[in-house]
């Protein structure tokens, strides 16, 4: 069973919270390094750790949610190991997979709604890498 890592700042939380049951209905194990609440917090806080987590290999994989996304990615991706893509669409999050390995996603709750947020997931999670020549660039982008 495959161990997914979480971890949102406030804006993300109740996005969040939807992906996990969603995630536990499909039989995945699921870490979630916080927030707790829509109350204020740093996001930095609490993706970073869930970056961590599969950047040791703790998780297999780490969705991260804030109001856009983007703080959230550029956190994980400061974590040696982690390859974090902002995912906006079913699409982007397909290809973020395909082509890049993404080992984590940052879903942005203020510019997805619940049923697009899970479409993304579900999408990152069916996708496979490609390898071939996109095995060739990540090397080289981890160098």
């Amino acid at each position: 069973m495959q161990k997914i890592a979480l971890g949102s700042d406030h804006a993300g939380f109740f996005l969040k919270e939807k992906v996990k049951a969603h995630l536990r209905t499909l039989g995945y194990r699921v870490l979630d390094f916080g927030t707790d609440s829509g109350e204020d917090v740093d996001y930095p806080d609490f993706i970073r750790p869930a970056a961590e987590s599969v950047a040791r290999g703790d998780s297999d994989l780490g969705i991260v949610f804030g109001g856009s996304g983007n703080g959230e990615a550029m956190v994980a991706n400061k974590v040696r190991g982690v390859r974090c893509a902002v995912c906006w669409n079913s699409e982007s999050a397909r290809l973020a997979k395909e082509h890049n390995n993404a080992n984590l996603i940052s879903i942005g709750a203020r510019m997805v709604n619940e049923q697009e947020g899970i479409a993304i997931v579900d999408a990152w999670l069916q996708a496979g890498f490609q390898g071939g020549r996109h095995q060739r660039r990540i090397e080289k982008m981890e160098h």
